[in-house]
């Protein structure tokens, strides 16, 4: 699926039972994301470091970050420093990934163009 294509859509909601996305199908998504997303078959989850030049750039990200997530009702986990976050998805309710992932990285790497 394209990057554009992953933006356009939406989250919709996964209820406890629902399957998890394949490895196959999960590394099908991934070039729809920046280069930095990185694929965990491990713990079913993709995450990415972004990294800033200050704490309010920091912040700014991680406020804008917060307004994707409360839009779409997909929440990732995040650990917060300085000048860097860490954000990782997965889909609880799943046990792994699912499409909703892919689509919340999607609309993260747009809010910084120049790297996304």
């Amino acid at each position: 699926m394209s990057t554009q294509d992953l933006r356009n859509k939406h989250c919709k909601p996964c209820k406890k039972g629902d399957p998890p996305l394949s490895a196959v199908q999960a590394r099908e998504f991934l070039p729809g994301l920046h280069a930095d997303w990185a694929l965990d078959d491990s713990t079913g989850s993709i995450s990415r470091t972004f990294r800033f030049d200050n704490y309010y750039q920091t912040m700014a990200f991680v406020n804008a970050l917060a307004w994707i997530a409360h839009k779409e009702d997909h929440h990732p986990d995040l650990e917060v420093g300085y000048n860097r976050c860490h954000v990782r998805y997965s889909t609880h309710s799943v046990g792994g990934l699912s499409t909703n992932d892919f689509i919340c990285a999607a609309r993260i790497d747009a809010l910084l163009p120049e790297t996304g």
